[in-house]
């Protein structure tokens, strides 16, 4: 049974970083797609950063530049790396992972069918 388990999130002063982590397990293939995704107080679930299995990323204007999704080619693990935070980047941030070669990686949050419960990440002005 694939689970996906993130870690990483807490609380930051703004401009500050935080580097979030995807763990999956139950299965040995690598994912077709991953993406981190967030969900603020209120707002409906959004996309921040995608990255394919050949290693090609997308990210969403929000995190152009401030974000970086990365992949350890011996895992099946995703991480994201966060600077110059701000206070609307407060958000329950979720990893999202699926193995079909159907999958829309860079389309609505829907698409995918493998999700994590989230880690919370908090930033303050």
């Amino acid at each position: 049974q694939v689970q996906l388990v993130e870690s990483g999130g807490g609380s930051v002063q703004a401009g500050g970083s935080l580097r979030l982590s995807c763990e999956v397990s139950g299965t040995r293939y690598r994912a077709y797609c991953m993406g981190w995704f967030r969900q603020g107080p209120g707002k409906e679930r959004e996309g921040i950063a995608v990255i394919n299995s050949d290693g090609t990323t997308t990210y969403t204007d929000s995190a152009k530049g401030r974000f970086t999704i990365s992949q350890d080619n011996s895992k099946n693990n995703i991480y994201l790396e966060m600077n110059s935070l701000k206070p609307e980047d407060t958000a329950m941030y979720y990893c999202a992972a699926d193995w079909r070669l159907s999958v829309d990686c860079r389309g609505d949050y829907r698409g995918y069918k493998y999700w994590g419960q989230g880690t919370q990440v908090t930033v303050s002005s």
